[in-house]
C-alpha cells in the first residue's frame, strides 16, 4: 500500500481496513441468507460503525492538538466496540455462529487495544489503568458480607 497521508502509516488504520474487508464479506453472506428487516438494521449499524472507526482514526491522526487527537481516537475506539456488540447481536439473533464472528472479534480487540495506546499517548489526563479496563474487564471477586458477621454474641 503506497502511503500519501500520515494516517495511512498507522498500523491501526491498516488493521481497520482489514476489518472492513472482513466485515464486508460477512455482511454480503448475511444478506444472501436473510431478508429480515431486524437483521438488516444490525447489519447496517455494523457497516456504519466499522467505517466510523476508520474515519475517526484518519481524522484524529490529522489533528495537531493532543487532546483533540485523543478524542478522535477515543471515538474510533467506541465505534470498534460498537462493531463488537453488533457481532454479538448477530449471534444472539442466530444469524451467525460464534465461530463465524471470531476472526472479526479478534481484529476488533487488537484495534481497540491499539487505539487505547494512542489515546494514552495523546491524552495527558488519561491513565493506563482506567482506560485498559474499558477494553476487557476482569471479573471481580464477589464479596458478600456474612449476615451474622456484625451481630454481637
Amino acid at each position: 500500500m503506497r502511503t500519501y497521508f500520515d494516517h495511512e502509516k498507522l498500523d491501526v488504520y491498516r488493521l481497520e481496513l482489514r476489518f472492513i474487508t472482513w466485515v464486508t464479506r460477512l455482511l454480503l453472506d448475511i444478506k444472501q441468507r436473510s431478508t429480515n428487516a431486524r437483521i438488516a438494521d444490525v447489519s447496517d449499524q455494523l457497516d456504519r460503525a466499522s467505517l466510523s472507526a476508520l474515519l475517526n482514526t484518519a481524522e484524529g491522526n490529522g489533528r495537531r492538538q493532543r487532546r483533540t487527537r485523543a478524542k478522535f481516537f477515543d471515538d474510533a475506539r467506541g465505534s470498534a466496540t460498537e462493531c463488537a456488540a453488533c457481532l454479538d447481536a448477530l449471534v444472539a439473533k442466530a444469524v451467525c455462529s460464534g465461530g463465524e464472528i471470531d476472526e472479526g472479534k479478534q481484529l476488533l480487540l487488537r484495534i481497540a487495544s491499539m487505539l487505547t495506546k494512542l489515546i494514552e499517548r495523546f491524552d495527558v489526563s488519561s491513565s493506563s489503568s482506567s482506560s485498559s479496563s474499558l477494553i476487557q474487564e476482569e471479573p471481580e471477586e464477589e464479596r458478600f458480607e456474612d449476615e451474622n458477621e456484625h451481630e454481637q454474641p
